[in-house]
C-alpha cells in the first residue's frame, strides 16, 4: 500500500522540514544537507534527522548524495 504524498497531511515539524528541502532544491537545484535544513528551520539536528526519516519513509523526500531532495510530487514549487 502506497503512503499518501499530500504534504497537507504532515505534522507541523515535518511540513517545516519539507518546505526547507523544497526551498533549497528550488533555490539552486542542490541537495539539502542535514545541517542546512536544521539551520533554516531552527530545529536541532536530532529533530531534523527524525523528520527527514519520516519524510523519506513517506516518499516525500529522497536521499541524494550527502543530502536530500524532493520526492515524487504533483505540484509546482515556486519561491
Amino acid at each position: 500500500m502506497s503512503r499518501p504524498h499530500d504534504v497537507q497531511s504532515l505534522s507541523g515539524t515535518d511540513l517545516t522540514v519539507y518546505e526547507a528541502v523544497a526551498a533549497i532544491a528550488v533555490g539552486g537545484g542542490e541537495t539539502a544537507s542535514l545541517p542546512g535544513v536544521a539551520g533554516m528551520t531552527g530545529l536541532t539536528e536530532e529533530q531534523t534527522r527524525a523528520s527527514l526519516a519520516t519524510l523519506v519513509e513517506r516518499g516525500q523526500v529522497v536521499p541524494s548524495g550527502d543530502g536530500f531532495t524532493l520526492g515524487r510530487h504533483d505540484f509546482e514549487v515556486d519561491y
